[in-house]
């Protein structure tokens, strides 16, 4: 019921903006506001992922067979676009997704406030020996994530190309074996081998199942749609669930929703987000665009939808910021990565 004149008088007269009276509102402020009601300026201090502090000898430490504790989500770079087909750019998406100021820190509809319920920290990027060589990155990027879940942490990546996720994908495997995978994007990324080279981003997901590190029978991809769809067969013959850009559309995001639960159901998952899945009127910067994609609102709706699920890790890639001068790309995929701190921070613990 509204408050009367009186009431908000008595209640808000006298106050500096910090004052707040429904519980679940004032935890979340008191982790933001710090005494006297200051709040740290967006537009200052070292960019960050979602604002997290960042550890910067971290990788170090774990090159060198070390643990990081006291830590439960590490984030981070993966600045690596070797792998991509069309237009190069997205070794510049870590870089950009760190420069989107004020994302978070509260999720109004899951009612979580991700980094005050577990301990997150930017870990920086994964170190690589050669900017050059596409094998090697791969088998620098598996070698530190298997150093990451050695540590016991939930690793949440930005991109870099979407082969970043077969090296992730296969690390996270050998802790927790096969995973499931909720994958929203334009292009299911199940093809073969081109011109010599396996480990591009057209195939990620076809490897990691023939490596054993992705169930395809728990895999649902969502969003696919573009004149590539010929190269998908891969998906369909392993047994991968595909609901289609305009399949989304007619069955509804509830039922969209209901059917990645169903697939991906109690086990340990992953969730790969492509920020080409979004129409390129909302996310230009990126290697494909492909026209006729989703909102954003309806990606943070099917995300939001998982809420509950074994989340053991996720990937937000294909940002290439070069192509989008207004940095809306950017703010769409960090803001995709607040919902998988979300999705982290609701996530089963063992």
């Amino acid at each position: 019921m509204a408050k009367t004149l009186d009431e908000l008088r008595a209640l808000y007269g006298n106050d500096k903006g910090t004052v707040f009276h429904d519980p679940r509102l004032k935890a979340v402020a008191d982790g933001v506001f710090a005494e006297g009601g200051r709040r740290a300026w967006p537009f200052a201090g070292v960019s960050t992922l979602l604002d997290a502090p960042y550890l910067a000898d971290a990788a170090q430490v774990l090159l060198e067979g070390g643990r990081i504790d006291d830590l439960d989500v590490a984030l981070i770079g993966v600045p690596m676009d070797l792998g991509v087909t069309n237009r190069a750019g997205s070794r510049r998406g870590p870089k950009a997704v760190r420069e989107i100021e004020r994302i978070g820190p509260w999720n109004r509809v899951l009612d979580v406030a991700p980094l005050q319920k577990l301990r997150f920290a930017d870990l920086g990027d994964v170190p690589m020996r050669s900017r050059y060589d596409l094998t090697t990155c791969h088998e620098d990027i598996e070698g530190f994530y298997d150093k990451v879940v050695a540590s016991d942490l939930l690793p949440l990546s930005v991109g870099g190309d979407h082969s970043i996720s077969r090296p992730i994908l296969a690390a996270l495997a050998r802790k927790h074996g096969p995973l499931g995978m909720v994958h929203i994007d334009a292009h299911a990324d199940t093809s073969g081998v081109y011109e010599g080279a396996k480990f591009h981003h057209g195939g990620p997901f076809r490897q990691a199942v023939l490596e054993g590190s992705l169930d395809p029978q728990r895999t649902i991809q969502i969003g696919i749609r573009g004149g590539g769809d010929f190269l998908w067969e891969f998906s369909y013959q392993s047994g991968m669930t595909v609901i289609h850009a305009e399949e989304v559309a007619e069955l509804g995001l509830d039922a969209v929703i209901a059917r990645a639960l169903e697939v991906v159901g109690a086990g340990p998952t992953y969730v790969s987000f492509d920020v080409d899945s979004l129409d390129p009127g909302f996310a230009p910067g990126t290697g494909t665009p492909e026209v006729g994609g989703l909102e954003p609102r309806e990606v943070m709706a099917i995300l939001r939808g998982l809420k509950g699920i074994d989340l053991k890790g996720g990937d937000v890639v294909e940002v290439a910021p070069s192509y989008d001068p207004t940095s809306n790309t950017a703010h769409a995929a960090a803001q995709m990565l607040f919902e998988l701190a979300c999705l982290a921070a609701l996530a089963p613990r063992g």
